[in-house]
């Protein structure tokens, strides 16, 4: 079965591809105007056929005719939407007989795409693939074609022929259309001359088997099964598509590259608290070390050698060999560092020596005079 396929390109694009492709030239296009490139070419859709442009002489030259799809017998009075002609069994061509009969010796068409949609059935679900030569070249599928003339206007229509899917292509459906991979076969099956089907004809529509031009088939979105949609993501893989699978696994691949490891982060967190341990240590020492410097500063003045004298009592509760001037030196010293509520009283304690260094001063000098004299 064939109930969808694309055909996305340009009158003037499928005027050059096919010749290059098929080796033919297209004498003109019949009905060009009604011809709209899609995606999404679905039943009662107009779209190109190549044919003939007698039925009825043997001579090489083909035309394009835009044809809607849908073959309408030539017989009808009216057109049967309910008529199921999209495709035409290859079988029943074959057997002979049926509504083909009159057709398949005097008017075979083949059409150009793209490539083609069957859907899949897994379970409830039905998943849309795209089949298409794996060298980007259009691909020529069989086909029938008729006219009838209704209301005074004649109206040209198509069917896509049909066959047993081969073994490569069965998982997917048990169905495919058959198709025409070279000239050759093109000429055949267009030629129309003696009007009859042939065993040779029979031969052509059997499953395909042609291994020098492979087919590609891959997932593509679900929403080319609603019929007028239109995007250009229906002929390519899901999985290459920018929120597809591919994409999304290469985003997490990059995310990955760029996030740091843990043994990065592990050591950078241990290089950050190494440097902070160093400077909170430096901190310490130089604080310890501020902290000697003012103590052995005040041992300084407290230990000095001091000249034969007055003994006075140290703060640290030995007795000391200090001098009177030095201990009132060191007793300025406190005042002036203590903290002080009010300037006034600060400058007053500095510039005020306390009653008892003024005696020991005094005493002091006396006793260094009357040993002078002595000597």
């Amino acid at each position: 079965m064939c109930g969808r396929f694309a055909l996305r390109v340009d009158r003037d694009d499928i005027l050059q591809q096919l010749p290059r492709d098929y080796g033919f030239d297209v004498d003109e296009w019949v009905d060009q105007e009604e011809y709209i490139p899609r995606y999404n070419i679905a039943p009662r859709t107009q779209a190109p056929v190549v044919r003939h442009r007698d039925a009825d002489a043997n001579d090489s030259l083909l035309i394009v005719q835009t044809m809607k799809w849908g073959l309408v017998p030539h017989w009808s009075k009216f057109e049967d939407k309910t008529l199921n002609t999209t495709n035409a069994r290859s079988e029943n061509l074959v057997e002979g007989g049926g509504m083909w009969g009159s057709l398949k010796g005097r008017k075979r068409c083949a059409i150009p795409c793209q490539g083609y949609y069957e859907w899949l059935t897994k379970g409830k679900e039905k998943l849309p693939h795209f089949t298409r030569r794996k060298d980007g070249r259009l691909l020529l599928m069989a086909g029938l074609y008729d006219s009838v003339v209704l209301e005074g206007r004649t109206l040209w229509t198509f069917t896509i022929v049909t066959t047993d899917a081969n073994k490569e292509f069965s998982w997917l459906h048990d169905r495919q259309p058959v198709f025409l991979t070279n000239h050759d076969a093109v000429m055949r099956w267009l030629d129309t001359s003696s009007h009859s089907w042939t065993p040779e004809l029979s031969q052509m529509v059997q499953p395909y088997s042609d291994s020098s031009v492979p087919l590609d088939c891959y997932p593509v979105p679900k929403e080319v099964g609603k019929v007028g949609t239109e995007s250009p993501t229906f002929i390519e893989p899901v999985s290459t598509r920018k929120d597809g699978i591919e994409a999304m696994f290469s985003n997490q691949k990059q995310k990955a590259s760029s996030a740091p490891s843990k043994s990065t982060t592990g050591s950078s967190a241990r290089a950050k608290g190494k440097r902070k341990h160093e400077e909170t240590t430096r901190d310490s020492n130089t604080t310890e070390t501020s902290s000697q410097s003012t103590n052995t500063t005040k041992n300084k003045i407290l230990l000095s050698p001091s000249p034969p004298g007055k003994r006075i009592k140290s703060d640290h509760g030995d007795d000391s060999n200090q001098p009177a001037t030095v201990k009132a030196e060191y007793e300025d010293h406190k005042v002036s560092s203590s903290p002080v509520k009010k300037g006034k009283e600060k400058s007053k304690l500095k510039s005020s020596p306390s009653k008892k260094t003024a005696i020991d001063t005094s005493a002091g000098n006396a006793k260094i005079s009357s040993f002078f004299k002595k000597a």
